[in-house]
């Protein structure tokens, strides 16, 4: 990187900002003092400062002080802030120092202190009757501040969307590779990011945001909004570790089943569902590398499951969906426990009470304000249920009975519409 240095020959025009009977320029035009003075202020007194690289310190940040500086003399020189061109040079460091991962916070703050220390020395000779040139002097610096500001962060935020996009292209690459079953090493060599052992396979559903809902409100715009906040949240709890194909409505994650890595549990999708700022509904499959197309396949099964149960947003495994999953097997005992019920197909009010009864932990009272009917009402319909299918749900045997037939009959529903 270049500088180009403060040309001391050319004339100053007539409009030269004067303080204390002397150009303001003059302080700031011995450009490698300055700069050796402010980049030594920079390494003992700004912390984030002291931890960057000696050689960084001594070449880029003085090479780019000096810059400034010859800029901040022009400026006083000609009454007037560089405009965008010029500050090229400083796009460009902040552009570099992105990809070094060097804090902004710890750039910007680098830039206000030097134009603190370079305000200093202008107005340092100032004299009584400088109150109006101090101002303009002032005003000028402000604006040199506010320019370079603009400059850095818009530098700096470019860089890293494009990192991040570089990096969430090669993750949906190696994470197509690995659920089709081509992981090699050499597929994650080219993506430039390592392949684990084995992975925590989740399947993933998205509910939609309030905002999708709402007819004032475009719902594409929501929804990619809330899948942004979403993969932001990723990179946050799996520290940009997690592989994700994703749309709007849900998909599928990896992430390294590693010792040192964070790994997917119910925390972690509540912290997800909090970015997100919707409920999400997952689930887990843990399994070798080579078997990753399987796993998948199972995960994306047992949402489908919990789907059908009606269970509420969380994390779940196989051992939560045990029965709902062997149920899924098929077989004559399948099919005859889904047809217990087929007594009430012409009582849609006694299997609406079955399922608000199930669902309200047996509490008959608590059904009757659901069903908006009197406490006795449920006692009758539970009664009349016992008496079509001997199911009783006044046991703890016809629950579990009723339960299960439930959804077993609902499983089988499900497949017959998708057949």
């Amino acid at each position: 990187m270049t500088f180009s240095a403060l040309d001391l020959t050319t004339e100053l025009p007539a409009t030269a900002l004067e303080i204390g009977g002397r150009p303001a320029s003059v302080p700031l035009q011995n450009t490698d003092r300055v700069a050796s003075r402010m980049v030594g202020y920079f390494a003992t007194c700004m912390a984030p400062c002291r931890t960057l690289p000696g050689e960084q310190l001594r070449g880029d940040v003085t090479k780019l002080t000096r810059s400034v500086l010859t800029l901040a003399a022009e400026m006083f020189d000609r009454r007037a802030v560089p405009d965008a061109e010029r500050l090229t040079e400083v796009r460009e460091a902040a552009t570099q120092w992105a990809r070094e991962a060097v804090p902004l916070g710890t750039i910007l703050r680098a830039y206000h202190e030097g134009i603190r220390i370079a305000l200093g020395l202008v107005t340092a000779q100032a004299k009584a009757d400088d109150v109006e040139e101090l101002l303009v002097a002032t005003d000028l610096m402000l604006e040199l501040l506010e320019a370079i500001t603009v400059a850095v962060s818009d530098a700096y935020v470019e860089e890293q969307h494009l990192v991040a996009r570089e990096h969430q292209t090669a993750a949906q690459t190696l994470a197509s590779a690995l659920l089709s079953g081509r992981g090699s090493s050499a597929l994650a060599r080219q993506a430039g990011m390592p392949v684990a052992e084995s992975y925590h396979v989740v399947a993933l559903s998205i509910p939609p945001h309030p905002d999708e809902r709402d007819p004032r409100v475009d719902a594409e715009v929501a929804a990619r909004r809330k899948l942004r906040r979403l993969q932001s949240g990723l990179a946050t709890v799996f520290e940009s570790r997690a592989l994700a194909l994703l749309s709007t409505k849900g998909g599928t994650l990896l992430v390294p089943n590693v010792e040192d890595a964070p790994a997917p549990d119910a925390p972690a999708l509540e912290r997800l569902a909090t970015a997100a700022e919707v409920p999400l509904t997952a689930t887990l499959v843990t399994s070798d590398t080579d078997q990753i197309p399987d796993a998948a396949d199972q995960a994306h099964e047992l949402l489908n499951l919990v789907r059908v149960g009606g269970r509420s947003p969380g994390l779940y495994q196989m051992a939560d969906l045990a029965v709902e999953y062997q149920l899924t097997r098929g077989g004559p005992a399948t099919r005859r426990i889904a047809t217990i019920l087929d007594p009430l197909d012409a009582h849609p009010e006694l299997f609406d009470t079955m399922r608000a009864y199930l669902g309200n932990d047996m509490n008959r009272q608590l059904t009757a304000r659901q069903l908006y009917v009197h406490p006795n009402t449920v006692d009758y319909r539970l009664r009349r249920i016992a008496q079509l299918t001997s199911v009783d749900l006044a046991t703890s045997a016809g629950i579990s009975q009723a339960s299960i037939a439930l959804l077993a009959r609902d499983l089988d529903r499900t497949v017959a519409r998708r057949l």
